[in-house]
């Protein structure tokens, strides 16, 4: 079953350029089960990564693997407070998959005249 991570950051000031370098440089992590991800900058000085896995034990089984990749650029986080660290991990399986909704489709050209010359047959 597919499992996701998401964690949130909080960069220092003036270093989030060499945050997201990091990142672009994680271009293909050697993690198995890993599918891919995406990071996303949620405001001036706020980041999520979202990762997609192939299953949750996969996800587990790569955390050394993660943490390692995290001390490449721990230096540019800040504490986030309340005793959490730099980080603020959560994970887990999906349990739903939403769908995106798909555009309405477009009535074939000529499509109309062909349902009209069938009902005349009739």
């Amino acid at each position: 079953m597919t499992a996701f991570n998401i964690v949130r950051f909080r960069v220092k000031p003036g270093r989030q350029e060499h945050f997201i370098e990091a990142h672009r440089k994680m271009r293909n992590p050697a993690m198995s089960g890993f599918r891919g991800g995406s990071l996303i900058r949620t405001g001036e000085q706020t980041f999520c990564i979202i990762g997609e896995w192939t299953n949750f034990k996969k996800l587990a089984d790569a955390r050394p693997k993660m943490i390692s990749l995290l001390d490449t650029f721990r230096e540019d986080l800040e504490d986030l407070g309340n005793g959490m660290g730099v980080t603020d991990p959560v994970s887990g399986d999906v349990v739903v998959k939403l769908r995106a909704s798909q555009p309405a489709r477009k009535k074939a050209r000529g499509r109309k005249r062909k349902s009209a010359k069938r009902k005349k047959r009739r």
